[in-house]
């Protein structure tokens, strides 16, 4: 018996339809597993709205006490202002980690958190489960060890297979098996390390059934699952009115569907795990773990593993990336010349036909073929021209206009199984508009022999409740010979072949119209672009061998020099796709921005606003301010505005006077900001760029609050666009209220990140003075000086409470808040208990809510 690499049939309960695997995924869940136990309460209040059925037995209460009760009554206060802490500076979709945290007496976990919203409330998740033991910072050592043995690796075999030994020595599973998604969504284990009492699987193909949709999209956001024992009876969770089951998209604990059971019972695999493998941000394959008898991976090692998952992910996007980049080079190296050759020698389909051989050589292909003027010229491994001429007549009815890339030409057009052997793939490039004359690549057939993980025809049945899906009885090894198919043509090959069909279509065929005399001209113009390119190629050149010289300084390691130099060439080639999209013309400035911020922030691009008119900048200028705005938003991401979850970038633009464009960049709310303490490359390109190759000006300003720099981009460089301001575009400034609100606040705080993020937002309320207190000591010496007009006193001051502040602030007639991680009442001493309260994580909203009841028409 094989086994699948299972990670799972069905990855949801066994309560939701899965008859239509193509619709949103749907992942309410009713139970947990045992290992740990589940809390859910209310953000605002701390009131427990959902636990585990086991819950009370691991805190010590009666079963029925957990429900509705204030969370601070089941775990420690510490615990719940630990916890609210924690989440502070976490996002969507972002769990929030601690080790070794004492819920208890006598009860220590590890524990994760999130935040859901719920019918309306937002909810706290609490997820916990005894402590291994294990430091927290051991997994940061783990994986660095692990990926610098990864990195050794001299190819992609050796490198799956690596990874696979590494993540079977840090989990102690039986088997770890690295799992690839195929073109058509089955998959194969390409790396595998395994226990050597247990048979190989290496190379095993599993049908993509197995694996549905709605899974697929589940492991895009939550990288790793484990199920430690298949035997374990599923703990239900429990609501006070018997609600709608929690989504718990985002949880460890999350529990496991009958069917899945059954399906991991019939492998005979008694406990697994997975961790994905994204490109992209889309699936690509798994780490598949299994084990033949119960196994439960610590808390620590979990983490450990699914950082590793991580990093993997960009070390394979990274390899994968190099490789297409080198075959798209030779390919973009070969179209050149081939296109200035056939510019200079015709103006008709007859210079195509001449160049067969070349064009053949831009992909790998085993014959090429040609239809124009309703005759074929064949060369290599291709159909018959009658066989070609009856395709092609296919390829008309179809309506083709754009590149069309079929890897088994049979399953598309029955007739073309007759010359599978000779050519079973094809690439067709419509050469003509409407689609009459047609440039076609083949592949031979590629007859193989796959080993499949049971018989992929027949790799479910329908069970007794109707359409849902059970899993097979029989994973023993299925061999199929496959034929008629070739190898598949790759996204970047197709790419290729797009370039190569516009250059033909909006090029070349264009000449055969033109007089000889126009010809001629155009061959001049051809003559005078190559020279203009020419002398852009060398001056790319210059500019990259200068990036990668002056990087040197800016990186501590090879892997730092990779990412500097990498990032820096990204941003020119970004450059030079917008400037070369329309025909080296004019590139807007906030596609320029938005493409950079997307490089970093994914779909979260929102947090870099453009404000002003909409401008162009003129192609001598586009690569020396790509690369300052690349640099900016580098340096943003790595330690300032955009380094956390809370910072922004406000960009705004302006035409002066003499038609210059004025770009000041000011960034609000995120770590405190200081001086660099050398000037690297980075800093040589922002702060004299500009100055020196446009004899514009650069005014960089490293203010605590929030760097701000300013440009001045001469007029020769930049223009604007057609249509003045974008509608909207506006810089989005939150409302404030000058001369309302309490100016000179005190906010006492101990951990200095949300003292700095409480400060940025409450300046940007208005409130002219904030005054910073760690403890005790330290506010009532700030108050001694000068009494404030307002406090914000963090309740947990470490081992001291800010009482005593609230104290002294009372008898001084100073209005105060209390801003607390705590949800009970019972922690705060009769005489405060009606003071008002900030709930961590707050927001600048919810501050000013707070502020705006004790503002005054004087302040």
């Amino acid at each position: 018996m094989t086994a699948d690499p299972g990670t799972t049939s069905i990855d949801s309960s066994a309560t939701i339809d899965l008859g239509n695997c193509d619709r949103e995924p749907i992942h309410l869940l009713g139970a947990v597993q045992p290992f740990g136990f589940l809390l859910a309460a209310r953000l605002d209040d701390g009131q427990v709205t959902h636990a585990s059925a086991n819950a009370a037995a691991a805190l010590g209460v009666a079963a029925d006490a957990v429900i509705g009760r204030p969370l601070h009554t089941l775990i420690a206060p510490e615990a719940v202002h630990s916890i609210r802490g924690l989440l502070q500076g976490v996002g969507t979709d972002m769990v929030g980690r601690a080790f070794a945290m004492t819920l208890t007496s006598g009860l220590v976990c590890d524990v994760a958190a999130h935040l859901l919203r719920h019918e309306g409330a937002t909810l706290l998740i609490i997820e916990a489960e005894p402590t291994s033991g294990e430091p927290d910072s051991a997994a940061a050592a783990l994986v660095r060890d692990m990926i610098a043995r990864l990195q050794r690796a001299s190819d992609q075999p050796a490198f799956h297979r690596a990874a696979a030994r590494e993540l079977r020595a840090l989990t102690g599973f039986d088997r770890v098996m690295v799992y690839r998604f195929d073109h058509d969504s089955s998959g194969e284990v390409i790396g595998e390390a395994v226990d050597p009492g247990h048979s190989p699987f290496l190379g095993l193909h599993y049908p993509a059934s197995d694996i549905p949709h709605q899974a697929r999209l589940l492991y895009e956001r939550n990288w790793l699952r484990i199920i430690p024992d298949i035997d374990a009876a599923p703990v239900p969770i429990v609501s006070a009115g018997g609600g709608m089951p929690l989504d718990l998209s985002l949880s460890v604990l999350r529990s496991v569907s009958t069917i899945h059971i059954e399906y991991l019972r019939n492998m005979g695999v008694a406990a697994s795990m997975s961790v994905s493998i994204l490109r992209n941000g889309r699936l690509w394959g798994l780490f598949a773990c299994h084990h033949y008898a119960p196994h439960r991976v610590p808390f620590g090692r979990r983490t450990a593993a699914e950082l590793f998952g991580q990093v993997f992910s960009l070390l394979l996007e990274n390899r994968e990336r190099a490789v297409e980049t080198a075959y798209e080079a030779r390919a973009q190296a070969m179209h050149q010349r081939l296109v200035t050759a056939m510019a200079r020698e015709g103006t008709r389909f007859e210079s195509v036909v001449a160049h067969l051989d070349e064009i053949a050589a831009l992909l790998a292909c085993d014959g090429i073929g040609v239809w124009t003027g309703g005759r074929a010229t064949l060369k290599g491994a291709t159909p018959t021209p009658e066989e070609f001429a009856a395709l092609i007549a296919h390829l008309d009815d179809q309506g083709i206009d754009k590149v069309y890339a079929r890897h088994e030409i049979g399953g598309d057009y029955p007739p073309g199984r007759a010359f599978a052997e000779r050519a079973a793939g094809m690439l067709v490039v419509p050469l003509s508009r409407p689609a009459r004359d047609y440039l076609v690549f083949f592949r031979r057939e590629v007859s193989r022999s796959v080993a499949w993980a049971g018989d992929p025809t027949v790799p479910k049945t329908y069970g007794p409740n109707g359409d849902r899906l059970t899993p097979r009885q029989s994973f023993a090894a299925w061999r199929e010979t496959v034929t008629g198919q070739s190898q598949p043509w790759l996204p970047l090959e197709c790419r290729i072949a797009e370039m190569l069909r516009v250059s033909l279509l909006e090029v070349i065929l264009q000449l055969s119209d033109l007089t000889e005399e126009e010809r001629r001209r155009a061959v001049a113009r051809q003559d005078l672009l190559i020279a203009e390119l020419n002398h852009r190629i060398r001056n790319i050149l210059g500019l990259i061998r200068g990036v990668i010289t002056q990087s040197r300084d800016s990186a501590t390691s090879i892997e730092s020099f990779t990412e500097v130099v990498g990032g820096r060439i990204q941003a020119l080639a970004r450059a030079h796709d917008q400037i070369t999209a329309d025909n080296w013309g004019p590139a807007s400035l906030r596609s320029l921005i938005a493409a950079e911020a997307a490089a970093y922030l994914g779909g979260r691009g929102e947090r870099v606003h453009l404000a002003g008119p909409e401008v162009l900048i003129e192609p001598e200028a586009f690569t020396t301010i790509a690369l300052v705005v690349h640099e900016m938003i580098t340096n943003s991401a790595k330690y300032g505005a955009l380094s956390d979850q809370r910072g922004r970038v406000d960009i705004a633009a302006a035409f002066t006077g003499d038609g210059s464009l004025s770009l000041r960049w000011t960034e609000r709310s995120g770590p405190p900001v200081s001086p660099p303490t050398r000037r690297g490359f980075g800093s040589t390109v922002i702060e004299r760029s500009i100055r020196h190759d446009l004899k514009g000006e650069a005014v960089v300003d490293y203010a605590p609050s929030g760097l701000v720099a300013h440009f001045t981009i001469p007029a020769a460089y930049v223009r604007q666009a057609p249509g003045g301001t974008v509608p909207g575009a506006a810089a989005a400034a939150m409302p404030s209220r000058p001369g309302r609100l309490p100016q000179d606040v005190l906010l006492v705080e101990d951990t200095m990140i949300i003292a700095l993020d409480a400060e940025d937002m409450l300046r940007q309320l208005g409130v002219a003075t904030v005054r910073l207190a760690a403890s005790v000591a330290d506010a009532l010496a700030v108050i001694a000086v000068r009494p404030p007009a307002f406090a914000l006193l963090d309740v947990n001051l470490g081992i001291e409470s800010s009482f005593a502040v609230a104290a002294r602030l009372r008898t001084l007639g100073v209005p105060f808040a209390f801003a607390t991680g705590y949800g009970e009442q019972a922690a705060f001493p009769p005489d405060f208990v009606d003071t008002p309260r900030l709930r961590k994580p707050y927001t600048a909203e919810t501050l000013r809510d707070l502020l705006e009841p004790f503002a005054t028409e004087e302040a």
